[in-house]
């Protein structure tokens, strides 16, 4: 008899005790739906049913021995249904931006929302921050411009920069993005998909260009390089609310006397480019940006609009052909 009790109890699940400190792991076998927990420090979601643990947890499931499960052990991704990978951090990020209705709306008084954006995204590792450019739908980078506005609520977050250009930081002179908008008008409809160049002279300004990814618009970047010069500036002139930096377009004929190998010169801006353009950027995460292209006007009497969708810029960590 005692030696079937202690069979029956080895052959029982055992419950996983957490340690102390507080860390996520996942365990498939158990779902349940998302739940949103405040923790005070900021939001935190938890997917499924979670057990906590920042270093280990002793654990024996149904009659296994105890056994050390590692935090490093811990898959940065799950698999979906359809077999596909669904990386944790990036989700994190689009979950924060689209909850599920199940969430408990936390008071924003008590997190800044975009502080905690900011270390989502810096969860992520360079190589897979790309990814957000096929997760983050049009109305998601329109929440991340939101977002990205309570930055400006707190003075220690005011100097971060999504750039190391622009932050001077280790001699870059060169970055690419990859972005995504929601399209344009038809004389840009190809602006849904682009790359944008940011690059440092030496006459101490920051100029940039945006740069088509199709076969014609690569025949197009060549008669029509859309150059823009960076500049510092404080609010977006048509809804003065805050930003980080404008790309100003002008008329696109900037006296550059260097630019990157391969770049054509600078010529005249063809519409709707030559009628003061600008985009306005505010910094979301590091190599992360988000902007709005204002159609500005030349005519004194023209009502600013919107050039196009708002922009979602991801820093192309791919390229070896920044000059560092």
């Amino acid at each position: 008899m005692e030696a079937a009790a202690a069979s029956a109890t080895l052959n029982h699940p055992i419950r996983l005790y957490p340690s102390p400190i507080s860390r996520q792991i996942d365990f498939p076998a158990r779902r349940s739906q998302p739940l949103a927990h405040n923790s005070g420090k900021g939001l935190k979601l938890y997917r499924n049913e979670s057990v906590c643990s920042t270093s280990s947890v002793i654990c024996a499931v149904n009659g296994g021995q105890g056994g050390y499960v590692s935090a490093w052990d811990e898959k940065p991704y799950e698999f979906l249904p359809n077999g596909k990978r669904a990386y944790l951090d990036e989700q994190d990020v689009v979950t924060f931006l689209d909850p599920p209705k199940e969430l408990i709306p936390l008071d924003s008084a008590s997190y800044n929302p975009a502080a905690y954006l900011w270390k989502k995204i810096d969860d992520i590792p360079q190589e897979r921050r790309r990814r957000l450019l096929r997760l983050l739908e049009p109305r998601l980078i329109s929440r991340a411009w939101e977002i990205a506005g309570t930055r400006y609520e707190e003075p220690k977050l005011m100097n971060r920069s999504s750039s190391q250009l622009l932050s001077n930081e280790d001699g870059v002179s060169l970055e690419y993005y990859n972005c995504r908008t929601s399209g344009g008008p038809m004389p840009i409809s190809w602006i849904n998909f682009f790359k944008t160049a940011i690059f440092s002279c030496k006459d101490g300004n920051i100029y940039g260009r945006f740069i088509g990814e199709t076969i014609l618009n690569g025949l197009a970047n060549s008669f029509s390089p859309l150059y823009f010069v960076v500049s510092q500036l404080k609010e977006v002139m048509a809804t003065e609310q805050p930003c980080d930096l404008a790309y100003e377009f002008g008329d696109g004929l900037f006296d550059l006397h260097e630019y990157p190998e391969g770049f054509p010169r600078p010529v005249k801006h063809p519409y709707p480019f030559n009628d003061q353009v600008v985009v306005y950027v505010r910094h979301l995460g590091p190599g992360v940006s988000v902007g709005q292209a204002w159609q500005e006007g030349k005519a004194l009497q023209q009502v600013p609009q919107k050039l196009c969708g708002d922009i979602l810029m991801v820093k192309d960590y791919s390229t070896l052909r920044e000059d560092q």
